[in-house]
């Protein structure tokens, strides 16, 4: 099978290949740039004991926020879950584990991930609950923080346009978490709205380069959740 065979894929067999208990980062802030058909496949092939990494928690109804109130993610790490009462409700309840961090290290930890470190120093959030059980570390003359980076066995992503090797450019606010999730999974499987064939992207225009990507599947335009149409051209 070509390369070009086994990267443009069906998306039932793409999300096929994440198990159960698998961790997977979603791309994503709020609405804009969360790749929504993946998330409901994955919701209908049922794989649970999910541990999320996502900026937020969607809303209900929503994105991830249908895998949380079908009860298939045990871990969700992010940055809030203010906007999504059903998460609430399941951490109080202690059926969903969440850590949050502040947005900012967030970002950082998966970025981190992506250029291959373990981890960085910081100073934020020192003194504070941010840094509650965070180990320290004295380097010229200053304490810092160690904030561990964060990787995931896949991750979900969505981009506006792609060719079939999986090079992708994103639009707008897209261009915020699919990035740096792009590069710190083992897996990528990434949605776009139009597939071109290989050559029709102008290199410079690409914002993720195929070598990170797995997987790339061909979905609809854009659906009420996002409200608005997709721009395509």
């Amino acid at each position: 099978m070509t390369l070009l065979n086994q990267k443009y894929r069906p998306i039932e067999d793409a999300i096929a290949a994440i198990p159960h208990g698998a961790s997977i980062m979603v791309g994503g802030f709020g609405s804009p740039g969360t790749p929504f058909a993946l998330i409901d496949e994955l919701l209908a092939q049922g794989q649970r004991d999910l541990t999320l990494i996502k900026n937020d928690a969607n809303e209900p109804g929503i994105g991830i926020g249908k895998l949380i109130e079908a009860g298939r993610v045990s871990r969700l790490i992010t940055s809030h879950i203010g906007l999504n009462r059903v998460a609430i409700a399941a951490m109080n309840r202690g059926e969903l584990h969440v850590a949050m961090h502040p947005q900012g290290l967030l970002a950082e930890k998966i970025r981190s991930a992506g250029a291959g470190h373990h981890g960085f120093l910081t100073d934020i959030g020192q003194g504070t609950e941010i840094a509650h059980g965070r180990q320290e570390i004295e380097l010229e003359g200053r304490t810092w923080g160690i904030e561990p980076a964060i990787y995931a066995d896949f991750a979900l992503v969505h981009a506006e346009r792609a060719d079939r090797y999986g090079n992708l450019i994103y639009r707008a606010t897209a261009s915020n978490f699919n990035p740096l999730m792009a590069m710190a999974a083992d897996t990528v499987i990434a949605q776009a709205y139009r597939v071109d064939e290989p050559g029709s992207l102008a290199p410079e225009t690409i914002h993720t380069p195929c070598a990170f990507v797995s997987q790339v599947v061909q979905v609809a335009p854009a659906t009420s959740e996002q409200g608005r149409r997709a721009h395509v051209g």
